[in-house]
């Protein structure tokens, strides 16, 4: 399953296909970092807390991160979906990256 075909498809949608890709790119690279909550993307990341709830319920609803806790004390990790892909997510991140 390292090199899914569908993961791919499914990450070039998520990341280059739509708006706000790029910033979905950003967060996840935050996320692999540390995992963090929805008011700590918008301050480091400098968007509107509103801008990251919605790039967060695209990518959870894509299964791209996971989150634990309830209410306010959510914090949201890279999936296990994405850890198994992550080749394929690196592969796209690194093309995205030279057509900025």
């Amino acid at each position: 399953m390292a090199n899914d075909p569908d993961a791919k498809r499914l990450f070039w949608f998520v990341f280059a296909g739509s708006r706000g890709g790029l910033n979905r790119l950003k967060i996840i690279s935050k996320l692999r970092e540390n995992p963090f909550n929805t008011n700590q993307l918008a301050k480091e990341m400098g968007l509107d807390y509103k801008a990251i709830q919605h790039h967060i319920r695209v990518l959870e609803k894509n299964n791209m991160i996971t989150k634990v806790g309830e209410k306010y004390n959510v914090t949201y990790f890279i999936s296990t979906y994405l850890e198994v892909n992550m080749d394929a997510f690196e592969e796209i991140e690194g093309k995205l990256d030279k057509s900025k």
